[in-house]
Formats: structure tokens, C-alpha cells, sequence
């Protein structure tokens, strides 16, 4: 088994937090692990994404040139990585965020609504939650349950006060995603 996905955005939308996250939850569970990130000078508003591969064996490279999955957190992300997923692959993108529909009839597109859904939930840096509960949902990476306890176990000591909002913006995502596909 071997999961490449990259998660791609704006600076302070939590696209490496995301990725890291992702990374740390699969490393606790004993897989092999690679996490890229790659972002701009800016702190805030650049472009910012990550790579992470998740697999039972060692990884050949941490490199992924077509990835087999996407998690678009805006319009750029789309337009950059849309022509980048293999055939048969999964691009998850922010419709909240993306003002175009999908051209390629060989990937699965999913639109999630994050933007609205994190607004809801009282804090919009909640997307990256709800972004990665849709991957959880789509793909079969990581149980939500992994996620959950790396969040305890590598994100409470900073900010132990989100830690139930974390958790309610993943199942929030899986929702959505479950929906979403329902109706593709």
C-alpha cells in the first residue's frame, strides 16, 4: 500500500499543518513516512503545499511528480495540480474557493464547501480539518481515529482548547465528502 497526496493552498490556510498532521498520524501507527514541505517567503497569502507519502514499505522517493491525490484549498492549487493527477486519481478541492469546474473527465473531482462549513464552526482556520477529513473520507490513508489521536498527542500541549473543534471540523469534512460524492 502506498498513499502520495498533495496538500496545496495559500499561506495560513493550514496546508502544511495538514500534511504534517497526516504524517504524524501514519509515523504512529508504524507506516514509513515522507513529508515535503514548500512554501514562498511570505507568512501569509503565498502560495504554500506539501507532499506527504504514506506506505506499509520503504519509500523509494519522496518525490511525486503526478500524484494520485489532490487537496486543493483554492482556485491557484486547482489550476497548478488539476493537470498534475494521474488518471483515475482524486482532486479534493475548496468549492468555496474555486470559481471554475473541473476539465479533466479521468480524475474525480469532489467540491467541498470548507470555507462555509470552518465559518460555521466559529474560526475559518478550521478549513485545513475539514479539507483533511474529506481525504479521510475519500481515500482509505488513515481511519479518522488516527488523525484524532495524533491531534491529542502532537497538537494539545500548544492549544488543548481546539482539540474538539479539531475533531468536529474532520467528521465535519467527512460529512461533506460523503455527500459530495453521493451527488457526483
Amino acid at each position: 500500500m502506498q498513499h502520495d497526496i498533495v496538500f496545496s493552498g495559500f499561506g495560513g490556510q493550514g496546508v502544511l499543518f495538514a500534511g504534517q498532521l497526516l504524517a504524524y498520524a501514519a509515523m504512529d501507527r508504524g507506516l514509513y513516512v515522507t513529508w515535503i514541505p514548500s512554501y514562498g517567503p511570505e507568512m501569509r497569502g503565498g502560495t504554500a503545499n506539501c507532499t506527504v507519502v504514506v506506505a506499509d514499505e520503504e519509500i523509494g522517493s519522496p518525490l511525486v511528480n503526478h500524484p494520485m491525490n489532490v487537496v486543493a484549498f483554492n482556485n491557484p492549487s486547482v489550476d497548478k495540480y488539476e493537470p498534475l493527477v494521474t488518471a483515475g486519481g482524486l482532486l479534493i478541492y475548496n468549492a468555496s474557493l474555486t470559481a471554475r469546474i473541473l476539465t479533466r473527465p479521468d480524475i474525480r473531482g469532489v467540491p467541498i464547501h470548507a470555507s462555509e462549513v470552518a465559518a460555521e464552526l466559529g474560526n475559518a482556520r478550521l478549513l485545513n480539518m475539514v479539507m483533511l477529513g474529506a481525504l479521510l473520507q475519500l481515500s482509505d490513508v488513515l481511519p479518522i481515529e488516527a488523525i484524532e489521536t495524533a491531534l491529542e498527542g502532537h497538537m494539545s500541549t500548544r492549544r488543548p482548547e481546539l482539540l474538539a473543534l479539531n475533531c468536529q471540523a474532520l467528521r465535519r469534512g467527512m460529512a461533506l465528502a460523503n455527500f459530495a460524492s453521493a451527488i457526483a
